[in-house]
């Protein structure tokens, strides 16, 4: 059957075609790649942003996904996908050291769990299956915003009104934020300690998809003062998510 809504076929190309690329993209690229007209790919990327699908970033002249499109991501991980391929992995890490595990995936400005493997004689956590925390307060959340653009960040967090906290502790304003996201890039993981909940911290990476983009976090969390090394919780994690990001690809 051919295409019977032309600008649904077309603001679906244009949705998959930022979807595979690295970083914001220019609507005149957006144009010659997809072979179609410039004030087509205007008029559509306008009404995607009026939605928030896809995200203007003016200075640079590029657009990027927006939050919207990352709520379908969260959705779509949700309903099993995902969080099937990713269960036994996390119960195998859960297992290896011996602490709570979790898989998450960003909606928003916000993580949501969708896996979590609790060990045998540890607290129960605040990462149970459903959970919303705040993505700049969580390893899992801290990990996939260190792997987004730079421009994505900060429409996620443009003022101190964006930032919420739990116990007290985590970045108030931009600068931190991005000071913070700075070194887990540098570092390859993202820790947190007593910013979720007093007393307890994590170690989270992210898992990329084929473009890159941050598809999910896995982190594991224990009791402060007790459990593994941050180190070794950090090699755990990663290999992990590695092994995810393997499976999905």
């Amino acid at each position: 059957m051919g295409v019977q809504v032309p600008a649904a076929d077309q603001t679906l190309r244009i949705l998959r075609h930022m979807a595979t690329r690295p970083a914001p993209v220019a609507a005149s690229a957006i144009a010659r790649d997809l072979n179609l007209p410039r004030s087509t790919v205007h008029h559509l990327l306008n009404t995607l942003a009026a939605h928030g699908f896809v995200l203007h970033l003016r200075e640079a002249r590029r657009w990027a996904l927006g939050t919207a499109a990352s709520e379908l991501a969260g959705g779509f991980a949700r309903q099993q996908p995902l969080a099937r391929v990713g269960r036994p992995l996390v119960a195998a890490l859960a297992d290896r050291l011996g602490e709570s595990t979790h898989l998450g995936v960003l909606s928003g400005a916000d993580v949501v769990y969708i896996v979590e493997e609790r060990a045998p004689r540890r607290p129960a956590l605040v990462t149970d299956v459903g959970v919303r925390l705040p993505a700049h307060l969580t390893a899992t959340g801290r990990a996939m915003l260190a792997a987004l653009p730079r421009e994505q960040v900060r429409a996620l967090y443009p003022n101190v009104s964006a930032f919420s906290t739990r116990t007290g502790h985590g970045p108030g304003r931009p600068g931190e934020l991005r000071e913070l996201l700075r070194s887990i890039r540098a570092a390859g993981f993202a820790s947190e300690d007593g910013e979720v909940t007093a007393g307890t911290r994590s170690v989270g990476a992210a898992v990329r998809d084929t473009s890159g983009w941050p598809i999910a976090g896995v982190a594991v969390t224990w009791s402060s003062g007790t459990g593994p090394s941050e180190q070794d919780a950090a090699a755990a994690v990663i290999e992990t998510a590695e092994e995810l990001q393997r499976r999905l690809q």
